[in-house]
């Protein structure tokens, strides 16, 4: 149980190998330090990793966390994560998600869930508060996410994989309705562990701290949110493809495996054209104000349609501009269980090593009508798509092309090309579950897409990406959509970003790394809060809890090296190669002729690495200790730093 509100106090722990389940002791000790969702996630698993572990290893767990904000009914915040060791980076992985199956959880009586284990027959975890039940469902083998789900039973929280977590295709994902947990492979390791679905039912809620004032909060954040550009106007309006036509004007527009920038065809796969000839309604997560979702129709269905990442790794990125054709891909693969933007990455890997002579498999820009086929290929491991469904690093490593292989740690980036974003290219390749925009900090909303600072100088984006990285890990963890993090950004500066103000905070930016570096080594001093920053308020009012700024973001900072240090433990290398990304982004310039159009990693890198209080990529033991982390057992002899 738990002293503080907002939470259930009950973690849940199943082995699906012995088919028993016990309550998995964790202290409001535990829940102070971590908060919540992927810090917590990554807390459990730091102190159960050991070196050498592989996804596949049957004592791999999968880690199922809550915030303590999920159904306290706050802007945004029913999301939930979903941690592992993963298959397609051999680091960890945490996949957010803003499915119903948090929520459900909730209200089962559980904040997190913790499966072990392998079961021998295809199985369905139902949890129906305190009593769970395992069920063999071989007749589910084979489903699509979408027929899984209606085989299930109604009005409960819902996981399940498809065809590709079967197959253990490494960036499978889960399904909680027709949200993903997209990233990182977390569905093949549910398919390994022979896990087709777990459901939550329940009838209890969480006790709130002071009720009135968190209601005063939420509706005072609510109205901060419709009020901004971007997550009240911009999100509500296009959703995120209304990202494609700015990052087409700033040369962030990922064409033909990230060999440019821009996109000639561009207008036809914009967020504009799919508003005017494709979208029914809006759509969004339980809580939601911004209502970003795209409901489009598709052979007489009404189907989530797709986002930004989909429509630019399956539009430019493969030299393709039939946008009906993205959103029946978007279906499919949403169907099969495969992630769009890894997916997407590899096949725009292996259209150009097709393009090289590197591998004969068939797969060219632009020569797009057999995809449906690809992907059915992949989500069943038959064909060209056994070795797709490795990604792109496998395939570099065996076909050659590692200078083109669009990665970092082995997870293939989104659809932002960092050369016309170069602090945004420092997040991808700092970022602990590999290639991603959000893990990364999103420094791009910096550098082009929100304000309009230098997106090709390295001055001050070390310390900017650290601090954004640090807000939305605590937001994450919190339970909140890291979309709420762009409202931290004052209106007026998105609104209008040439006027004097704006340029002078721009300015103030640029030159902000000795602040910035107090910060990310001692975010405790910063004692305050601020309208800006909502989220310690929502906490406090929400948990009782006394958090202030400081602690927010140092909440997010403990939750970073955390991962880090686990990434370590698990054979992520210390040294040059940690924090990396192909040769294509930092060796060739995007505009040729203009060596400022290549991302200068290893000049961002250096200062990171010194405001982060890291040495060659690894915390030292003076960062670990002034963040109360603990050396586990394990990495004795295997961390490079635990002589001091």
């Amino acid at each position: 149980m738990t002293n503080y509100k907002g939470y259930m106090g009950k973690v849940l722990f199943v082995d699906l190998t012995e088919k028993t389940y016990k309550e998995f002791p964790w202290t409001d000790e535990d829940r102070k330090r971590t908060v919540g969702g992927k810090i917590m996630a990554a807390d459990i698993l730091l102190n159960h990793i050991r070196p050498g572990m592989k996804a596949f290893d049957e004592d791999n767990w999968l880690v199922i966390t809550t915030g303590p904000l999920t159904r306290c009914k706050s802007p945004s915040s029913t999301r939930f994560n979903i941690s592992t060791v993963s298959p397609l980076t051999g680091i960890l992985t945490s996949s957010n998600c803003g499915g119903s199956f948090g929520r459900r959880l909730k209200k089962a009586g559980w904040d997190a869930m913790i499966i072990t284990g392998r079961a021998q027959e295809l199985t369905w975890i139902e949890i129906d508060e305190d009593v769970i039940t395992f069920h063999e469902v071989p007749e589910m083998k084979g489903l699509h996410t979408s027929p899984a789900q209606k085989a299930l039973p109604p009005n409960t929280g819902k996981l399940v994989i498809g065809p590709a977590g079967e197959s253990k295709v490494s960036y499978a994902c889960v399904f909680s309705g027709e949200r993903t947990a997209g990233r990182g492979g977390v569905g093949a390791v549910f398919g390994d562990k022979n896990l087709k679905a777990v459901t939550a039912k329940g009838t209890k809620e969480p006790e709130i701290y002071d009720q009135e004032r968190l209601d005063k909060i939420n509706e005072q954040w609510k109205k901060t949110l419709l009020k901004h550009p971007i997550t009240g106007a911009q999100l509500s309006k296009l959703g995120t493809a209304g990202l494609v036509a700015p990052m087409q004007a700033h040369r962030i527009l990922a064409t033909k495996n990230f060999s440019d920038g821009r996109f000639d065809s561009f207008e036809k796969v914009s967020g504009e054209e799919l508003a005017e000839k494709h979208l029914i309604k809006n759509g969004g997560c339980y809580s939601c104000p911004m209502k970003c979702e795209r409901r489009v129709r598709y052979e007489g269905k009404n189907i989530k349609g797709p986002e930004l990442e989909t429509l630019g790794l399956l539009g430019p990125n493969i030299m393709n501009d039939d946008i009906e054709k993205i959103i029946k891909w978007n279906y499919e693969l949403d169907e099969l269980g495969l992630d769009t933007i890894s997916c997407a990455g590899s096949i725009a890997f292996a259209m150009e090593l097709n393009e090289k002579g590197l591998w004969d498999n068939g797969l060219k820009f632009g020569d797009t009508d057999n995809l449906s086929e690809v992907f059915e290929l992949i989500a069943k491991r038959e064909g060209i798509g056994d070795d797709l469904a490795n990604g792109a690093r496998w395939m570099s490593e065996k076909y050659g092309g590692k200078e083109f292989a669009i990665h970092a740690k082995g997870m293939e980036l989104a659809a932002y090309e960092p050369r016309g974003a170069v602090g945004h290219g420092l997040g991808y390749a700092t970022a602990n579950r590999g290639g991603c925009h959000l893990n990364a900090g999103y420094l791009v909303v910096l550098e082009g897409l929100g304000l309009n600072l230098d997106p090709y100088t390295a001055k001050g984006k070390a310390g900017l990406a650290i601090t954004f990285q640090n807000v939305m890990e605590a937001a994450s963890a919190a339970g909140f959509c890291v979309f709420t993090s762009y409202a931290i950004l004052p209106w007026f500066l998105v609104a209008k970003p040439t006027s004097l103000l704006t340029r002078a905070v721009q300015t103030v930016f640029k030159y902000s790394a000795p602040v910035i570096y107090i910060a990310a080594q001692y975010p405790e001093i910063f004692h305050v809060n601020i309208p800006l920053v909502q989220y310690p308020r929502v906490l406090n009012a929400a948990t009782g809890m006394k958090y202030t700024v400081g602690d927010f973001i140092k909440n997010g900072s403990f939750g970073y090296n955390t991962e880090r240090l686990a990434n370590i433990i698990l054979g992520l290398p210390v040294g040059p190669d940690t924090d990396t990304l192909p040769k294509r982004l930092t060796d060739e310039e995007q505009v040729p002729g203009n060596k400022r159009t290549k991302v200068p990693l290893q000049k961002m890198k250096n200062s990171y690495y010194i405001m982060r209080g890291w040495k060659d990529g690894a915390p030292t033991l003076r960062t670990l200790k002034r963040h109360g982390i603990k050396l586990p057992e394990c990495a004795k002899g295997v961390y490079p730093y635990d002589k001091g």
